[in-house]
């Protein structure tokens, strides 16, 4: 299961028992994912999704505001890209009073087509947290993907998203997240727009705030797992890095060397700068701190690194004439 439909699982696992709260949830699931046809007998709602878990939730809701069942359908039609989509039907006898309470239809039933949210429905901080618990269970997806343990495949960023065709929709749950201190940023992607988080922390937080706990858990994991991953990145970068630079020290400084003894020999050297040389010649591969210790010679870093400087100049000069 993806990272999104785990966290809509977490959701619909709490009961709504305030008539406003659930209401407001209606509200927002309608704004996400709702569409309304009329026809000879009527208007009708539908909630498009392929989320099929929250049929049996809405069901409930409906059947204890309305007195009301819902019914599920799927077709051929709702097949797209290998995911299947649900067509949730409202019955026709009761879809104008749930438009109505719902902010989509005035009382002199004008249709909100822009997609507006009713301020009524959404006039506390319970009614604004429910109506963002509809809207995240609606059109809400993510491309968070968790890692498995020890796992080394490279991972995605934090993102979660809600796309709308209704500009108006997005920026009012803009307003709402921001409301409870959670920043988001609005895009227009084709013919639609999408509300998006990309902030680890503001992701948790909305997290929280509708209910997917066991979520915040997941992604605090996740964010600690990537934390330190990155971390033994960083230092195995820094290692490869100083054996990096290890090495190309070494292979000039024997060079160095090779060439002296070619042209007029180590022996014609200082005696001091003999013995670096030998002792460089003898081991290779080692590092300045690793020559230190194989040294009889007592020196420091500073001291050796000077001995080998002297060395390539005198390559360099001879090289030069």
């Amino acid at each position: 299961m993806s990272f999104a439909k785990d966290s809509k699982m977490q959701i619909i696992e709490e009961e709504i028992e305030d008539a406003n709260s659930a209401q407001a949830f209606i509200s927002g699931l309608l704004h996400a994912a709702g569409t309304i046809t009329k026809n000879s007998d009527g208007l009708r709602i539908d909630v498009v999704t392929d989320f099929k878990e929250v049929f049996s939730y809405l069901n409930k809701l409906v059947e204890k505001l309305y007195g009301q069942e819902l019914s599920l359908e799927i077709s051929d039609d709702y097949i797209i890209n290998k995911t299947t989509y649900y067509r949730i039907k409202f019955p026709i006898s009761i879809s104008m009073s749930v438009l109505k309470d719902c902010g989509l239809l005035s009382q002199d039933e004008v249709f909100n087509l822009d997609g507006q949210i009713d301020s009524n429905i959404v006039a506390d901080d319970e009614s604004k947290k429910f109506f963002i618990k509809g809207a995240y269970v609606g059109c809400a997806t993510s491309s968070i993907k968790l890692s498995e343990l020890g796992s080394q495949l490279p991972t995605t960023g934090y993102h979660v998203e809600f796309a709308s065709h209704h500009n108006l929709f997005l920026e009012g749950l803009e307003g709402l997240l921001e409301h409870f201190n959670i920043t988001s940023r609005i895009a227009k992607r084709k013919k639609i727009f999408v509300l998006y988080l990309k902030d680890s922390e503001a992701i948790k937080d909305l997290l929280a705030l509708v209910g997917a706990n066991g979520s915040v858990m997941d992604l605090a994991d996740e964010m600690a797992k990537r934390g330190l991953r990155n971390t033994v990145n960083r230092q195995v970068n820094c290692i490869t890095a100083n054996i990096n630079k290890t090495v190309e020290a070494s292979l000039k400084q024997i060079g160095a060397i090779n060439y002296i003894n070619k042209k007029i020999g180590l022996e014609s050297l200082p005696e001091d700068l003999q013995e670096v040389a030998v002792l460089r010649l003898a081991n290779p591969q080692e590092s300045m701190e690793e020559l230190l210790k194989l040294s009889t010679i007592k020196l420091t870093k500073s001291g050796l690194n000077h001995r080998f400087r002297r060395i390539l100049k005198i390559a360099d000069f001879l090289k030069e004439k």
